[in-house]
């Protein structure tokens, strides 16, 4: 059986966590895979109940339990996702951008992840000010360069597409930081012959992205550039709606959702949850991988599969235009499930 800590986040977060109950509910009692599931606070709601964005008690469980899946939450973001990303050193931040039908991609033939530092750049927070003057500090040290880096030359391997990995920096004005970067992935290239390597300024990519983004497979790159392009390529494929996340280190992993608490839409159970589901598909291969555990692997591939048929129905959630809330769509995935 899997401990799964559950964060129920802020906003539409409580609203698409039951969805996400309900998921994980069936995958217990019909495909499998036993789960114990907890549901955690965390985020603005926590901050104002406990005085910490991030309880002791919430830390505790999670660290009890063999992955997390954590819903949005708000202005507290940096005080739970980014501290959770330092002290259980989750270094691979993994985006995937996946075209899927009826939902306005800019090409159905889309199928990219960005592979994105989690730990270092100027999301350290270092940050000071000097009488008027504000100073950031970006830190990039070779070590976590390369185990970037390997990740994603490794991920280009299991993905078996284009078999491609394109690192991106912008080395030509930042000439010791993302030099540094740049370097270091090159090197890594060299362990990796049948994997072909590009190298692409941060700028060209963000272009191509919208120009041509059939052509990428495994987008390797910074903290910073990563958080940024990885919204972009969301957009490419119509929206942050349709786009999962997971935060990976050696030991433990966190999934969530791409897009934010959305407090503009909360409590009206009109928010699509297929991020958060399909962020659940990337835990059951994450969890698969890590204990050699070949149903859960089916159990992602269902889930995925489940999600595609619903979407190419045409069925969408009201926030999309569609008629369905979101526990109905959830209905629709879960039928396919089943």
């Amino acid at each position: 059986m899997y401990r799964i800590s559950l964060i129920t986040g802020d906003g539409i977060g409580p609203e698409i966590s039951e969805s996400m109950a309900k998921i994980l509910e069936t995958v217990n009692d019909k495909l499998g895979v036993k789960l114990s599931v907890e549901e955690l606070e965390a985020g603005d709601a926590a901050l104002q109940k406990t005085g910490k964005a991030l309880p002791d008690s919430t830390l505790d469980s999670i660290k009890k339990s063999d992955a997390c899946l954590k819903a949005p939450v708000g202005e507290s973001a940096a005080d739970v996702i980014v501290v959770l990303r330092r002290i259980l050193d989750l270094y691979a931040n993994i985006r995937p951008a996946k075209s899927y039908p009826n939902m306005n991609a800019l090409r159905d033939d889309i199928d990219l992840v960005i592979v994105r530092e989690n730990t270092e750049d100027l999301y350290t927070g270092k940050e000071f000010e000097i009488d008027d003057v504000a100073v950031a500090m970006r830190i990039i040290s070779k070590n976590a360069s390369k185990r970037i880096a390997r990740y994603a030359f490794k991920m280009a391997e299991q993905r078996n597409q284009k078999r491609k990995v394109t690192c991106v920096h912008k080395s030509n004005v930042m000439k010791k930081t993302d030099a540094l970067f740049a370097k270091s992935c090159d090197n890594v290239a060299k362990d990796f012959p049948s994997i072909k390597f590009e190298q692409m300024y941060v700028d060209a990519c963000a272009m191509n992205l919208i120009r041509q983004p059939e052509s990428f497979d495994v987008i390797v790159t910074t903290n910073l550039y990563g958080d940024i392009l990885s919204d972009e390529s969301a957009q490419v494929i119509g929206g942050l709606g349709m786009a999962p996340a997971a935060n990976i280190g050696e030991k433990f992993a966190l999934f969530e959702p791409v897009h934010g608490a959305a407090f503009d839409i909360a409590g009206q159970k009109i928010a699509n949850p297929s991020s958060f589901i399909l962020s659940a598909k990337m835990m059951f291969e994450w969890l698969a991988m890590k204990n050699n555990d070949k149903k859960s692997l089916e159990v992602a591939e269902k889930i995925e599969s489940a999600v595609y048929g619903v979407v190419q129905k045409g069925i969408k959630t009201r926030d999309l235009g569609g008629d369905k809330s979101t526990i109905e769509f959830t209905q629709h995935v879960i039928s396919n499930l089943e």
